[in-house]
């Protein structure tokens, strides 16, 4: 039995709010560090206010992840901002925004016209962006802050490039600028270093930087709030300089220089000291050994201690002496020195470049030899990093990538050994390592292939069809959602800086023989700082043309205006701008022409009298369909000089978001496909590069079909050439029944599972695809751990996860904070892996954390399409691979599966309940150390679907305990399901009615009895019929060539008007989109063009279905076409190389025969994509064949020899 709650925990789950992080004034709070970063100035300004000051707030940057989502955090948080007198203002690019801050900071100049005593500033910005600020950083440092003022520089490092074009560490910058580094580890040090930061840069007059990671900021955890948390110490030991630190006019640059270079570092080195920031968490009289290290490299060293087995007090009975570094530079001496005497050797543990190990070993430089201890970090004694030809041979903690745990300590035990340790803990430490050595070991020697989640366009994205290229063309990529065009076949290749897009050809149009390039440019980047790009490009002459991509959003980090205003940045702005900077010709291009009714003018239109609106377009600026893209592109490339085109469709994403909150309609148009229709070409995903269409598997082969429910209605998919293709126009689609095939009430009552100690870390990996749902479980553990008042950690993923990609949440719980060191779950240290899709769950970084014998792994084991699927349109879905490598990971007994996707739909009628209901199975088999009630009530605060929520967690509980009676409850499908696979029998039976239907029973009866001469070779052999099969199936295929009459009998066939009645209700019209080859435009490359045709046709439909005897007669106006003439040709063929296999077919030939057997599978598709298809087949046929007859000759030459 479970220990009934403490009162504390009841109280808790009664009095807790998701508002506390903003609102509570003592107590803990659930929160992100990006949340922590927008109390920060709240407490400020308490704080502020307890002492007397009446201060006030100012903050501007510019979005990048790991801050990808801070803007958007301050502006949900305005109420709460404003009552604290906090103005967020966000920056055009990130050197404008510091240098709105630093305006903040000269208000001291006019104390005659000062509203508040001072005003305190947060400066935030990506690694690149810092890099780019420079200048500011360097002039506003020098200058000084306010004496109540105060500014944070927030620098977002990607240390591993995970959402970025390039590893950054902003250490060094910050160093160059002369601003001293905070690095907090943890959500709670992101508000006691932030106190702290603030108070710094008002004493000494200095900008404070404070560097952030994703691990870090990313992560969210339970935090004490209390403004009087922190106690700060003014310096008694610095002597201030006449006339102070602080700003002021006028004060020269030499002057500036001097007061920092005398006072103002010294200044901050004093307050460091005076605060102890950096301080020993370790130590003892006779330490040996030390270990230094700062944010989260500190985690990831305590966590390689206990791993080790090195708790607090082994480290002090072995004398390891244990460092944290909050203010990384400058590195303050008098305590650096402290912790250095007596050691002898010092192991420097940092990510990326050195910085502490630099200051460390100038400081210890002049030291005698005797006393001074050896300092190692990014090598280990035998290298050097300058002085040896290899230095790479001797790393001891790689600069590169990141560190981990595991990294840190075989670098710890290392150099432990060397020192000497006694047996029991060497012996100790050889277990972690060996335990980290043979999950390295797996890994590498694993060698089924469990596929990929490619990060990829939303459905419906704009660039699925915006970075196209004329063929002969290329692109090179910018920053933004379109940077993932280098992983698409969108001949598109190399990249630049954000605002740097296409100046790169400006060094290489005079050197080579390509005469124009396109640059991608996204609208935010254009309004950051891209028009300079386009400026220079102008200004160099060269042959180029931008496509500004306007998708009325900053989409790739949550969908912010552009602009970085309300109203946002309109394309008739950008087209004057463009206009106004020499560009030689813009268009526009967009999916909806007509909203552009009466806003263009022609070049030669005289405007002289009346302002130009920027609601207009500029005089000879073309507004033209998407449709018209490839067109517009091949012209724009023969023009000289820059030109522009505007692509102006908004994000998916943003339209689904929009539609959502009401602000804009949903278009009444759904696409929907016939799949007796469809070949399966893949050409609608061609076409749209769209992950909504997916595929479907039928009694008739795979098919495509649209999952509404992810489908943003960007309509591309019915370029694709398939008559297939139906649009619903007008009506509304009929809310799917939610069908629901149990009753909770009518379920017995359940056991509660015994839950699981966690006085050590209880590590929890959940693992999915991007935007289904898994940053959301990992978010309701942490907060039913801070209901319960235990310690816990989760770190999240977003960045180009959120693209479809792989995404994972780590969560750590232990019974107090105190226990939990990182923020991730390290090699082989997941008690729990929640797999919700197979792909992502037998990833390597998934199976890196799994240990056999420890690791419970639940699995959805439903198949979900990835992005390979796109262009590949016979990808199989790797679940078999998957199974195998999880369960080889953890052992076959702790591997748990259910199709969970399935079990949602059926039981509550919505596939979106999946997750939770994994949760709820994965708490019912006593795996999840949190009580039902704590978490029941994290899903009510959640607030989102709370009822279903419930249920489906109630559902998952049952799944874990009795999944075959769950699964009797909708057990009707499943043996229909079971039932799919058909004898030869009545696969042959089921094809010849359908050809019966098609033509007439004697055209069946040639089916028939063909495939029947196929048996009768075939069945004496003794190995089975699967060239019967297989022959069967694609005899049929040819045979059921979709001409004009059989598309007409398909779309008027009373099954597919069923499912649209099923499907939709009101006043609805159903709209063809075909090619008709007699009447037909040919776009350039001389291919028949798709056209809309109304209900009309669908009479039409009747009359020609009706007409299918005419069918290869002299009658049939079709039948002469060079399609049906191939077509009835492949037949013959295709029977005549059969007869041929079967004249001499042999046990040992079969494998042969099936290849040849299986060619028309890969015949797909209609007019163009079927001859392309038949191209490509055809060559593999003719292949075969000859190796066919090669081998019947060698037969022949063998029975001769055996003859004489």
């Amino acid at each position: 039995m479970n220990a009934p709650l403490p009162e504390a925990v009841r109280q808790a789950l009664e009095t807790v709010t998701l508002d506390d992080k903003y609102t509570l004034a003592r107590g803990r709070a659930f929160m992100s560090g990006t949340q922590a970063l927008v109390r920060l100035p709240m407490l400020q300004r308490e704080r502020d206010g307890t002492a007397g000051l009446n201060t006030a707030g100012f903050i501007s940057g510019y979005r990048g992840s790991p801050l990808g989502g801070y803007d958007q955090a301050l502006w949900s948080a305005k109420k709460h901002l404003a009552q604290h007198h906090i103005v967020f203002q966000p920056g055009v690019n990130e050197e404008l925004a510091a240098t709105a801050v630093w305006g903040t900071q000269q208000l001291d100049i006019y104390p005659q016209s000062r509203k508040y005593d001072g005003v305190f500033g947060i400066w935030y910005g990506k690694g690149p962006g810092v890099d780019r600020s420079g200048d500011v950083f360097k002039h506003a440092n020098m200058a000084g802050t306010a004496r109540h003022g105060g500014v944070i520089a927030l620098a977002g490092d990607d240390h591993v490039s995970k959402s970025s074009t390039a590893a950054h560490q902003s250490d060094h910058i910050f160093k160059a600028c002369g601003t001293p580094v905070f690095f907090p580890a943890s959500v709670q040090e992101i508000l006691d270093l932030g106190l702290h930061a603030f108070a710094m840069s008002r004493f000494a007059g200095l900008w404070a930087g404070m560097k952030t990671i994703q691990e870090v900021v990313e992560s969210s955890s339970s935090v004490s709030i209390d403004p009087g948390r922190v106690r700060i110490v003014l310096p008694e030991d610095f002597a201030m300089p006449e006339g102070g630190l602080h700003i002021r006019w006028p004060d020269p640059p030499l002057v500036q220089e001097a007061r920092l270079m005398d006072h103002k570092w010294y200044a901050a080195l004093a307050y460091i000291r005076a605060n102890r920031l950096n301080h020993n968490v370790i130590d003892g009289p006779h330490d040996r050994f030390g270990l230094i290290a700062s944010g989260k490299a500190y985690n990831d060293m305590r966590q390689a201690l206990i791993d080790l087995g090195l708790d607090d007090a082994t480290c002090r009975q072995l004398g390891i002496r244990v460092h944290k570094v909050g203010v990384v530079w400058p590195l303050e001496a008098t305590i650096t020195r402290d912790f250095a005497r007596g050691l002898q050797e010092i192991l420097v543990v940092e990510e990326k470049r050195q910085m502490i190990e630099y200051q460390l070993k100038e400081e210890l430089y002049n030291w005698r030899d005797d006393v001074r201890p050896r300092v190692l970090g990014k090598f280990d004694e035998e290298g050097g990093e300058w002085g040896s030809p290899n230095p790479g041979a001797h790393w001891l903690l790689r600069p590169k990538a990141d560190l981990s745990p595991a990294l840190i300590a075989k670098a710890i035990a290392q150099r432990l050994k060397a020192l000497g340790v006694p047996t029991e803990v060497a012996t100790r430490m050889d277990q972690r390592l060996a335990q980290i050595a043979a999950r390295e070991q797996a890994l590498a020697s694993q060698t089924v292939d469990t596929g990929e989640r490619t990060p990829w366009f939303c459905s419906g994205c704009p660039h699925n069809t915006s970075t196209r290229v004329p063929e002969g063309s290329r692109a090179v990529a910018g920053i933004g959602c379109h940077y993932m065009t280098v992983w698409m076949d969108r001949s598109t290749s190399t990249f630049t800086q954000m605002g740097g897009e296409g100046v790169s050809w400006v060094g290489q149009a005079p050197f080579t023989q390509d005469t124009h390039v396109f640059a991608n440019l996204g609208d935010g980047t254009y309004f950051h700082s891209g028009l300079l790009a386009i400026r220079q490009s102008v200004t160099a002459g060269v042959n180029i043309t931008y496509k500004i991509l306007y998708n009325d959003a900053v989409a790739m980090t949550g969908g912010q205006p552009v602009g970085e205003r309300p109203e946002g940045h309109s394309v008739a702005q950008i087209a004057h701008s463009l206009r106004a900077e020499g560009v030689v010709k813009t268009v526009v291009v967009t999916d909806e022409p007509e909203k552009y009714a009466g806003r263009t003018h022609a070049a030669s239109s005289a405007r002289a009298g009346h302002p130009e609106l920027l609601n207009d377009l500029p005089p000879g600026v073309e507004v033209l369909h998407r449709d018209e893209l490839d067109r517009l592109q091949r012209e724009l490339r023969e023009i000289k000089g820059c030109t522009a085109l505007i692509y102006d469709q908004t994000c998916a994403t943003e339209k689904r978001r929009r539609r959502k909150r009401g602000t804009l309609a949903t278009p009444a148009k759904t696409v929907v496909i016939n799949e007796l229709v469809c070949e399966g070409c893949g050409d609608c995903s061609v076409q749209s590069n769209c992950l909504s269409v997916e595929p479907v598997e039928t009694e008739f082969g795979r098919k495509r079909q649209i999952n509404q429910n992810t489908c943003n209605k960007d309509f591309s998919c019915v370029k694709g050439f398939c008559p297939s293709f139906v649009t619903i126009e007008g009506g509304q689609r009929k809310k799917p029944r939610r069908e629901q095939k149990g009753d909770l009430a009518a379920m017995p009552e359940l056991p509660e599972p015994s839950l699981p100690e966690c006085a050590a870390p209880w590590g929890i990996v959940v693992a999915g695809v991007g935007g289904t749902g898994v940053i959301t479980i990992g978010q309701l553990l942490g907060m039913a751990a801070h209901l319960e008042g235990k310690g816990v950690v989760t770190q999240d993923a977003a960045g180009l996860a959120q693209k479809g990609g792989a995404t994972w949440s780590h969560v750590q719980i232990a019974e107090g904070p105190e226990a939990i060191h990182t923020t991730r779950v390290d090699t082989a240290q997941a008690d729990l892996v929640i797999g919700c899709e197979p792909i992502v769950s037998a990833n390597k970084t998934t199976l890196a954390v799994m240990q056999p014998g420890r690791t419970h792994v639940a699995l959805n084991v439903h198949r979900l399409p990835a992005a390979a699927f796109v262009h590949n349109p016979d990808w199989q879905f790797p679940l078999g691979s998957c199974e195998a490598a999880i369960g080889t990971a953890v052992g076959r007994e702790q591997l748990f599966m259910l199709d969970a996707e399935r079990a949602a739909a059926q039981l509550l009628g919505d596939s979106i309940y999946t997750n939770p209901l994994m949760l709820g199975y994965a708490w019912q088999k006593g795996w999840v150390p949190l009580s039902r009630v704590a978490l029941r009530r994290a899903m009510q605060l959640n607030g989102v679907q709370v009822d279903a929520n419930l249920a489906a967690f109630e559902w998952g509980r049952h799944c874990a305990h009795d999944l075959a009676a769950v699964e009797a409850l909708f057990a009707a499908r499943k043996a229909m399901a079971a039932a799919s696979q058909p004898t030869l029998a009545e696969l042959v039976q089921r094809r010849a009615d359908f050809l019966t239907d098609y033509q007439d029973a004697h055209y069946a009866a040639r089916y028939r009895s063909f495939v029947e001469k196929v048996r009768l070779v075939e069945e004496p052999l003794g190995q089975g019929t699967p060239l019967t099969e297989t022959v069967a199936r694609n005899l049929f295929k040819l045979m059921a060539y979709k001409d004009e009459y059989e598309v007409a009998r398909l779309h008027t066939d009373a099954a597919f008007m069923r499912t649209i009645a099923d499907g939709f209700e009101g006043d609805y019209r159903i709209v063809h989109h075909l090619a008709p080859p007699l009447w037909s435009k040919k776009n350039a490359s001389g291919e028949l063009v798709k056209s809309a045709y109304g209900p009309w046709v669908r009479s039409a439909f009747g009359w020609l279905a009706r007409l299918k005897r005419l069918r290869g007669t002299w009658l049939d106006p079709f039948g002469r076409t060079a399609e049906r003439r191939m077509e009835r040709a492949l037949i013959e063929r295709y029977r005549s190389s059969i007869e041929e296999l079967l004249a001499g077919l042999t046990p040992e030939r079969c494998a042969l025969a099936l290849q040849i057997a299986r060619i028309p599978e890969d015949i797909r598709g209609y007019g163009h994509v079927k001859a392309h298809h038949l191209q490509s087949a055809g060559t593999r046929w003719d292949g075969l064949m000859a190796q066919w007859r090669q081998g019947q000759n060698h037969q022949k030459q063998e029975r001769i020899a055996v003859a004489v």
